[in-house]
């Protein structure tokens, strides 16, 4: 995987191979931040990573200036591998271990953008869990975002608060809002 713009442009991170982790890809992720670019200065919001896995997301943030990061993975490994990763680059990534449905039941810190990659055989109750509790808590700023990454087999537009959903090869994004 690879670090796509920002500071950190063209560095690429390996990933130990025994992370239970499917990361973005770099096509699906630069279409993600040409659509984040548009509606954001990078260096203004905080995001929230669930389901983090390599922290892939949350670098590209952080390249880009993003200085308010969490990454919330219940795997050790993976949260081991963000912490050693963001300190070696110097990122400002604070990390949690957690199950990312504990943490959004307890959590009290509004975000500008929330991204969720849960494992792609989550079913669609376990999908739904994720913007129940984004908004019941609320957990978005005022013009902040849900993404869900998902695949192409999983429809999420009858959700709440679903907006609109872009897909790139067998990703897709859905993104929800706050009412």
């Amino acid at each position: 995987m690879r670090i796509i713009s920002g500071t950190y442009k063209g560095r690429r991170i390996n990933a130990p191979k025994k992370l239970p982790v499917r990361p973005t890809t770099d096509m699906a992720k630069e279409a993600l931040f040409n659509i984040l670019n548009n509606l954001y200065y990078f260096d203004d919001i905080s995001v929230l990573d669930l389901f983090a896995g390599t922290g892939n997301i949350s670098y590209e943030f952080a390249s880009r200036g993003t200085n308010n990061i969490t990454s919330v993975d219940a795997d050790y490994d993976c949260i081991k591998f963000i912490n050693k990763t963001a300190h070696d680059f110097e990122m400002p990534i604070n990390t949690i271990k957690s199950d990312v449905f504990k943490y959004l039941e307890s959590a009290q810190n509004k975000n500008t953008i929330i991204f969720a990659d849960p494992p792609y055989n989550f079913s669609l109750d376990l999908f739904s869990k994720i913007p129940e509790l984004v908004f019941n808590n609320q957990l978005l700023e005022d013009s902040g975002l849900l993404i869900i990454e998902h695949s192409k087999h999983t429809n999420l537009s009858e959700f709440p608060n679903f907006s609109y959903s872009k897909s790139y090869g067998g990703n897709v994004f859905s993104f929800f809002e706050a009412p």
